[in-house]
């Protein structure tokens, strides 16, 4: 018997295969997108405000409304010498004692801590671990728990308000930070690469110096702005260790709030937005080797 005729099934519509880099737009991706933007908004908030707070004038700098006239005299105040008759706070030299006293923390902890990462990274021997933690825990100790004994310290020596004082109590901060950071990154590199320099003829330290070292180059910038950015917005050691030759940039930016028995709350903004500039400025010097630094061993083969 011939076989019964069947009628052909009609086939599905396919589904219209969606152009890469678009999404399907539902009502949860449209509320994530909408925290999303609220945080964002949420956060850059306070530095918009400080923002327009900094373009305010004298009468202006307490009310809350948007509409007023910008003025960059904030600015040529802070800046000026010696400030104003109304505030006597010499932001120039406080942004130099910043400079001088970060950056000579920074280089210190590169100059040891480069090779005690190394050092930390190469080598395990018995109670290595513990040392380094033990090196980590200044990073977790409060700095007001360390303040008293290094204020009696430092006027006993005649480090107090001075900027190899700030130096090298900075450096505290830092060193931890480089140490620990530096490490991974020596414990990335193939010991293989320094061993073939010694089979080369090498000593240790110039296969350091010239196979390893260059090696983490992007490391070495990665550390050393996060370690300036760590020393620059130190707030602590400053206010209790400096008086008025070593002040830092921190401290006298809290100094406009109080001149003259008047809180200058538009001078005290103008002079904090110039503050964060040096980092900023360096961070997108750095940039390249900033990411390089960030992203080094995370893709393991």
């Amino acid at each position: 018997m011939a076989a019964e005729a069947r009628t052909p099934r009609t086939p599905r519509t396919a589904r219209t295969p969606r152009t890469p880099g678009r999404r399907r737009i539902t009502p949860g991706g449209v509320a994530a997108d909408l925290l999303i933007v609220f945080w964002f908004v949420f956060s850059l908030f306070p530095i918009v405000w400080m923002l327009l707070l900094s373009l305010k004038s004298d009468s202006d700098q307490t009310t809350t409304y948007f509409s007023f006239s910008p003025t960059l005299s904030n600015y040529s105040t802070v800046l000026g010498d010696k400030g104003t008759a109304l505030t006597s706070v010499d932001f120039q030299g406080a942004l130099l004692n910043s400079v001088l006293a970060s950056g000579g923390a920074v280089i210190v902890s590169l100059v040891i801590g480069i090779p005690a990462a190394y050092a930390a990274g190469r080598w395990k021997f018995r109670g290595s671990d513990d040392l380094m933690f033990q090196m980590l825990s200044f990073r977790f100790a409060p700095e007001l728990m360390v303040i008293v004994p290094l204020f009696v310290i430092y006027h006993q020596i005649g480090l107090f308000d001075s900027t190899v004082g700030m130096i090298w109590v900075l450096q505290l901060v830092t060193m931890p930070l480089v140490v620990w950071i530096l490490r991974s990154y020596f414990q990335d590199l193939p010991p293989e690469l320094e061993q073939a320099a010694l089979l080369d003829g090498y000593t240790r330290t110039r296969a350091f110096l010239t196979v390893a070292l260059p090696l983490v180059r992007p490391g070495v910038a990665a550390s050393a702005l996060l370690a300036f950015i760590f020393a620059w917005n130190n707030y602590v050691f400053p206010l209790i260790l400096t008086d008025s030759n070593a002040t830092t940039a921190t401290v006298a930016v809290t100094r406009f709030l109080g001149g003259g028995g008047q809180a200058f709350y538009n001078l005290t903004a103008a002079a904090a937005l110039i503050a964060a500039l040096p980092p900023l400025v360096l961070a997108l010097t750095i940039q390249r080797y900033l990411v390089r630094g960030l992203s080094f061993g995370a893709v393991k083969s």
